[in-house]
């Protein structure tokens, strides 16, 4: 009997996207995993696309490992710069928090190709980080450190002439790991405004993720140069198929959370990106061979990749634990599934959404996508926002019509009782000392008079009681300007009533909230794997890893590389 026979047939016709009361709550978009649309990979296929190409045109590195690289991708409009600087940091200085003031590397992308001028003063200042001076020459600034077991072990490997262990590699999966990667104007670098009608660089956060693939290069090529530097001629370079397993880590705390409650309608675009391409999926009436084949390959792939992915936070320990089973499950349904049948994919979605965990539920949405590049990877074209052109309010609404907005589209915030400690147990501020996002306790904690407005289920019910008594036929105008602090929430509401998918559906100072499902649900849209919390407030994670260099693009599928060949060492 086949697995999927108890699951209820739904008339192809109505298999709409998923809607926002499923999509839109924290544990959900907390168990997301990357997809087609996620920005690392829609970012390497239009460099292939485009035939990019790269060079490493200056590499003044010491045997000590101290020094600077440039690494150029030469573009069919412009060139953008990879400037890396190399340090000597003292192990007792290496932090990843964000109070650190020396890394192992420092980088910014140059808008262009730098002069010797233009090295000397970003050798004089992008060191420094936040205590430097950048220009709108830059687009980025970041930092690294060294994931200092994995970097000697594989140092001491090279140098004798032997490859590093590839346990060790996918223990860790990446060489360096990044505590901040800087763009938008931050600390003097160019405003978003200056690149965003740029092809390539117009993107959602597309000259980041170009950062990290040449910080990628860079950590790789200076671990083989120290290992030249140790072993001499006895020394060699990392096989290519061994050194494709190294990504670029990253650290990343609350200071990113807030981003997607203050980017409500770049919120909408990336969710409805990945929500359209699932409902374009789930209508394929008939699978292709060749699609069939696909998928079954990736799930085996993505079933391995649960086994190598590691964590100790106990959080992640229990998602994982229901991932590998769930991954377990998926292997055993497909197995006994006839694929050719119709509507196969939604058939197998709607299965999901009774069997598996929402861990599971998110990966096998990744994976149904996969063997749809024709189908879907247009949907990352439309992944950018222009805010402020739905900024203004429409004072013309009626009290009535906001009324029953605010009752359809946040019922779950108005039936929270917010004088309940537990329901306001928290609150988000900005601290003094690095200008980034915080959480205090309420009612342990001084500092709400700083309170950062992002308790919108608090505020839509606040709106909802100061909305009692208006006359229905009153104007929202008339309205704000008796009440104009009202005025952020009002505007939200109409978004709403646009963008389905521009409101997080969850109490964001609740005493159970986990701002780690903020965080992965952004990153997962970068196109990170391995996520690894450390704690609810921040994560470890890994990019790239997988992925073709530069000089492998041109000659390599772009967009088959996230998950592990079947066959490498469990």
């Amino acid at each position: 009997m086949s697995l999927l026979e108890n699951v209820e047939a739904t008339p192809i016709e109505v298999v709409g996207k998923r809607g926002p009361d499923t999509v839109m709550r924290m544990a959900r978009l907390g168990s997301f995993h990357q997809t087609r649309v996620s920005f690392m990979r829609s970012l390497l296929r239009r460099l292939r696309r485009e035939n990019w190409r790269f060079e490493r045109n200056r590499w003044q590195i010491n045997a000590e490992g101290v020094g600077f690289a440039v690494y150029t991708a030469y573009g069919p409009r412009r060139n953008y710069s990879l400037v890396a600087f190399a340090h000597d940091l003292p192990p007792e200085m290496r932090s990843d928090r964000v109070i650190a003031t020396a890394w192992d590397a420092t980088f910014c992308l140059f808008d262009g190709i730098p002069t010797e001028v233009d090295i000397q003063r970003l050798q004089a200042n992008v060191p420094l980080q936040e205590a430097g001076r950048i220009s709108d020459s830059e687009l980025s600034l970041s930092r690294a450190n060294r994931s200092v077991r994995l970097w000697a072990h594989v140092v001491e490997r090279l140098a004798a002439g032997e490859q590093p262990d590839a346990e060790q590699i996918d223990e860790v999966g990446y060489l360096i790991r990044t505590t901040a990667v800087y763009g938008s104007g931050k600390f003097g670098a160019a405003d978003r405004y200056r690149i965003q009608d740029r092809m390539l660089a117009g993107g959602p956060f597309r000259i980041e993720m170009l950062s990290v693939y040449l910080t990628r290069a860079f950590s790789l090529d200076l671990v083989e140069h120290m290992a030249k530097q140790v072993g001499g001629d006895k020394a060699v370079a990392l096989q290519p198929d061994l050194r494709r397993r190294f990504g670029v880590g990253n650290s990343t705390g609350l200071g990113m959370a807030p981003f997607l409650i203050n980017h409500p309608l770049l919120l909408h675009r990336w969710i409805d990106a990945k929500e359209t391409a699932l409902q374009r999926v789930r209508q394929v009436r008939i699978a292709s061979d060749t699609e069939r084949s696909h998928f079954l390959q990736v799930v085996a792939r993505a079933s391995l990749n649960a086994y190598f992915w590691h964590s100790a936070h106990p959080l992640q320990v229990e998602k994982l634990q229901h991932l590998r089973h769930d991954m377990d499950a998926l292997q055993r349904c497909v197995t006994s599934l006839d694929l050719t049948g119709e509507y196969v994919w939604n058939k197998l979605y709607l299965w999901s959404e009774q069997q598996l965990s929402l861990e599971g539920q998110e990966q096998l949405v990744s994976l149904l996508l996969e063997p749809y590049g024709a189908l879907v990877d247009d949907l990352s074209a439309n992944m950018w926002a222009d805010e402020y052109a739905a900024f203004r309010i429409n004072g013309t609404e009626t009290v009535a019509i906001l009324r029953e907005r605010l009752k359809s589209e946040y019922h779950w915030a108005l039936d929270l009782d917010y004088t309940q400690h537990q329901n306001s147990a928290r609150f988000w501020y900005v601290s003094e000392e690095k200008m980034e996002p915080r959480i205090g306790e309420r009612y342990e904690e001084e500092g709400t008079e700083f309170e950062q407005p992002l308790d919108i289920g608090r505020a839509a019910a606040q709106l909802y009681q100061a909305l009692n008594g208006w006359d229905v036929s009153a104007s929202v105008a008339d309205f704000l300007l008796a009440a104009p602090e009202h005025r952020h929430m009002v505007r939200r509401i109409q978004l709403q009533a646009k963008y389905p998918y521009a409101e997080i559906r969850d109490n964001l100072i609740a005493a159970d909230m986990l701002p780690i499902d903020l965080l992965r649900c952004k990153l997962s849209f970068f196109g990170a794997t391995h996520f690894d919390p450390r704690s609810d407030r921040w994560v470890r994670i890994c990019m790239f890893q997988h992925a073709p260099f530069p000089h492998e693009l041109a000659q390599l599928n772009d967009d088959d590389w996230v998950y592990p060949p079947v066959g490498e060492p469990s």
